[in-house]
């Protein structure tokens, strides 16, 4: 992927870094001064988990979904227009089910008009908010929502760009203003984590990857039990499943929700390579391995669900992508799966709608929207029902 890197928030190509730091320098004193007094009333020295919350499933009910639109040269370079339509068009089919939970859309403050425009008759069926950041993607800069008997509450830890790489001016402090719009207690964490790098059961069960959660890039390298015990205190989890890394040339170094997903208690899916020339088939294999001989919160062995990878999916620019169809988002009733125009996208439809019958999966172009660096997982993070 090619780093179009301004170093500043909502800069279209025809806007000048005072101007748009401005707007979103007003934004966000705004959104920080609210987020200090929410933040001041509901943080204590206990975590949540010691106050009861725990990471739940992403199946269970959501109260909404929140997304962001891409608007950004800096961030996008010549794939934005492309990305913008296939986000379109994501758009369309969440909100096409009305049982679907309702979608909140965040928008640079600069941007809203051009938005609004794109994204046309949709409009009316989501949430716009105005609100700065610099890059959409939200499983990773904004909370993890957490619940427990005293309903929801959000947890947020340090976002420091996947290690270095991406330092985009607001993404390190979306988890604060997120968590203040949302109105529910807030707990901080002092550690760098992205959402994108776990996946849960919401029985106690994480999915995760050595590669991203002990890098030296995500800060001070820690033992299996110490970020067992971090994310325990956190999130509420009580067994940790290991797997060693992730798709080749991923920027997240590796996040779980690229390679396996928890789709139901007790059931996890993964890749499997359909082509000699998939770049990922040993990684993949590998990963089915460690998932066969892993055991749950609940000491139960995991069922474990192989589903087609789509193979060599390459950039505009030749390189090889991280594309995986892993990176689907559960809806209150429908999935939105990610597909790349290759030769397995059917197949691993169908597959994927297996393993949830109570859902309909939706199959979406990404391929775009991949040339940012992830897809519709990486750009939403839910928000559950009390």
């Amino acid at each position: 992927m090619t780093l179009y890197f301004s170093g500043f928030c909502g800069a279209r190509a025809d806007t000048t870094r005072a101007a748009v730091s401005s707007m979103c320098a007003a934004t966000c004193s705004q959104g920080l001064e609210c987020a200090r007094t929410l933040l001041m009333k509901n943080e204590n020295n206990a975590s949540a988990a010691q106050a009861g919350y725990a990471m739940p499933a992403e199946w269970s009910a959501h109260r909404t979904t929140y997304t962001a639109w891409p608007a950004y040269e800096f961030a996008w370079g010549p794939a934005l227009s492309a990305a913008q339509s296939e986000f379109c068009a994501f758009v369309r089919a969440w909100t096409a089910d009305a049982a679907q939970e309702p979608l909140t859309v965040l928008v640079g403050p600069d941007v809203v008009a051009e938005a609004k425009a794109a994204l046309g008759d949709s409009v009316s069926k989501i949430k716009l908010v105005p609100f700065a950041y610099g890059d959409v993607w939200l499983r990773d800069t904004a909370p993890i929502f957490v619940k427990g008997d005293k309903g929801v509450a959000s947890v947020r830890f340090r976002f420091n760009g996947w290690g270095q790489k991406y330092l985009y001016l607001h993404d390190n402090t979306v988890a604060t203003r997120l968590a203040a719009q949302a109105d529910v207690p807030s707990y901080a964490c002092e550690f760098v984590l992205e959402g994108g790098a776990l996946d849960v059961d919401g029985l106690g069960t994480c999915l995760t990857t050595r590669s991203c959660l002990q890098n030296d890039n995500r800060g001070e390298p820690a033992s299996d039990a110490e970020i067992a015990e971090r994310l325990h205190a956190a999130l509420g989890i009580k067994q940790v499943v290991w797997i060693d890394g992730g798709l080749d040339n991923d920027h997240t170094d590796g996040h779980i929700d690229n390679i396996a997903r928890f789709v139901s208690e007790g059931t996890v899916v993964c890749m499997q390579a359909q082509s000699s020339d998939d770049p990922n088939r040993e990684v993949l294999d590998a990963i089915f391995e460690t998932l066969q001989n892993a055991r749950d919160a609940r000491g139960q062995k995991l069922e474990v669900v192989r589903i087609p990878s789509p193979g060599r999916v390459l950039s505009t620019e030749g390189a090889v992508m991280p594309a995986s169809y892993m990176n689907f988002i559960i809806g209150n009733r429908r999935v939105l799966m990610p597909v790349f125009g290759t030769e397995w996208d059917d197949k691993a439809q169908h597959a994927l709608q297996a393993v949830f019958p109570r859902h309909e999966v939706v199959a979406c172009s990404a391929r775009a929207i991949l040339e940012g660096g992830g897809t519709f997982h990486c750009m939403t993070q839910q928000e559950p029902m009390p």
